[in-house]
């Protein structure tokens, strides 16, 4: 290459930097926007996580406290109203994508790290996730942080890629265990790549694990204070009780990967996957692809194997995506010409799908005419379910509203402040089971009168069973848009007497219920 040609590829290349980091500014700007002016109510996580935010502590039910401080800032800036709350979803991940873009710089230049910039921000999960305030969100940030870290430490940086590694895990275990499949990731690359392993057996490491063991402790007294009730939810979202051959679950998890890092994409890992394994085998392999790829496979692989074992949502292995994406982009940018379309053309196919369905959730009746209410059924009517629901009460003049559902329970919290009434959960099983049912279980022995709101007809029959006396009250509906709707059985029940959730009870509610639909038919 000449000199000329070496300084017109330079140009080219802080063209493309400067425009990825303008792109960035515009779309983070937009994302800032669309959550101001969305009028939709928040989802239940959303309002569960703003819960804790109120109570601040060093863990919860189902899942460590980073994400409530962070909504505890937030709102502390901007107020309490919804966009306050998801403020921090796109500011993370654009945060996100900047120390992938550092990692990928350190690792195959400047070119790569802008386009893994670009690349992360309109990836088809990104425009979900930062558009709602949840965990992952949280997760990624630290564990792009931690990967940045470790990518110095590779390099041969000091003190400071120490602190990042150590902070990043530290922080990440915060946000949610899920940043335990990072741990896996340093493992594999110390065995499979000697200058990774030089500079992970380095007392440095030592202290970047206690500077994360220092993080994570508050965390690990809170569990060990409260029967470590995050980590056996954790355990039990995996619900190995049933069949566990569901290969059917394990192609459907597969498939929904093209959702969440866009179908060229994942189809383009899964090919660089398969050939970095015959080029290690034969000694030829890119050490820094196999890194990368150290800190992806794991956790595809794993929670394939729990949907084949169970069951797994689509997030499960976000995580995955973090290095996926530099793997995608550095392998894209080289070779053939077509690659480089296919890096443009998912970049643009993404963005396109994020803008649409962005502006399909500002408006109501748009998603009704495209056929999608269904898509936002969560997240509509809850200001006027709180209305129904306080009218409701004042009718029947019971003071105690129970719910039979988290979700509808930490909603009213958000939404029912009009309702003049002390909210209680009532407890279908023995155990706790969320949050809910944790902090705001109705007391066994209550006597006074409850007013139910149940949206689970099939428990009815197991509350007849746990109140001396329990009458219909009327119902309430809520129109959702396309047809949906959310529909209360409400009931006036007394003396609250759970019955102990054995065996024998089981059939009983078992058989109850197969005599009402008897008698329904």
């Amino acid at each position: 290459m000449t000199l000329l040609q070496a300084s017109l590829t330079d140009l080219t290349t802080r063209r493309l930097v400067l425009a990825a980091g303008l792109f960035g500014l515009l779309l983070l700007a937009a994302r800032i926007i669309g959550l101001i002016v969305n009028p939709s109510s928040l989802y239940a996580d959303e309002t569960q996580y703003w819960v804790w935010s109120r109570d601040l502590d060093w863990g919860y039910f189902s899942k460590p406290p980073l994400i409530a401080w962070i909504i505890a800032a937030t709102t502390a800036v901007f107020g309490d109203s919804d966009w306050a709350i998801r403020l921090a979803a796109p500011l993370l991940h654009t945060a996100t994508a900047l120390l992938l873009a550092l990692s990928a710089d350190r690792l195959f230049g400047r070119a790569v790290a802008a386009w893994t910039f670009i690349a992360w921000i309109t990836l088809p999960s990104v425009w979900l996730s930062a558009a709602v305030i949840s965990t992952d969100a949280v997760l990624l940030t630290c564990w792009a942080l931690a990967l940045y870290g470790f990518v110095r430490l590779r390099d041969g940086a000091g003190w400071s890629a120490v602190l990042l590694l150590g902070a990043g895990f530290g922080f990440g275990m915060l946000a949610k265990y899920a940043m335990g499949y990072f741990a896996a990731g340093l493992a594999l690359a110390a065995i499979l790549d000697p200058v990774s392993r030089r500079a992970l057996v380095r007392s440095r490491l030592l202290v970047a694990g206690a500077l994360a063991l220092l993080i994570m402790a508050p965390n690990l007294i809170w569990n060990w204070r409260n029967d470590f009730a995050t980590v056996s939810h954790t355990a039990a979202n995996a619900n190995w009780g049933g069949d566990m051959f569901n290969p059917g679950e394990a192609i459907t998890f597969l498939i929904d990967q093209m959702g969440v890092f866009g179908p060229a994409f994942f189809i383009a890992l899964g090919a660089i996957i398969v050939m970095l394994a015959r080029q290690w085998r034969k000694g030829s392999a890119d050490p820094r692809l196999i890194v990368l790829a150290c800190f992806c496979v794991p956790a595809i692989l794993v929670v394939t194997g729990q949907a084949f074992l169970s069951r797994a949502h689509a997030n499960w292995a976000a995580s995955a995506y973090a290095a996926a994406t530099i793997i995608v982009v550095a392998v894209l940018l080289q070779g053939p010409r077509w690659r480089r379309w296919v890096l443009t053309g998912s970049v643009a196919l993404h963005t396109l799908v994020g803008v649409t369905f962005a502006t399909l959730a500002m408006s109501p009746a748009l998603t009704e005419q495209a056929g999608l209410a269904n898509a936002f059924k969560r997240v509509r009517g809850w200001p006027e379910t709180a209305t129904a629901l306080a009218e409701a009460v004042e009718r029947t003049g019971v003071e105690t509203l129970v719910f039979d559902n988290r979700n509808d329970f930490h909603q009213m919290q958000r939404y029912g402040g009009a309702i003049n009434a002390e909210f209680f959960m009532w407890m279908r099983y023995a155990g706790i089971t969320n949050h809910a049912e944790q902090g705001w279980a109705l007391p066994a022995g209550y006597d006074g009168p409850v007013l139910i709101a149940s949206e689970r007809p099939l428990e009815v029959p197991v509350m007849a069973f746990d109140f001396e006396s329990l009458e219909r009250a009327g119902d309430i509906r809520i129109d959702l848009g396309g047809g949906r709707e959310r529909h209360y059985q409400l009931f006036i029940a007394e003396g609250y007497r759970p019955v102990v959730r054995t065996d024998q009870f089981e059939d009983a509610v078992r058989l109850s219920r197969e005599a009402r639909d008897a008698a329904l038919q």
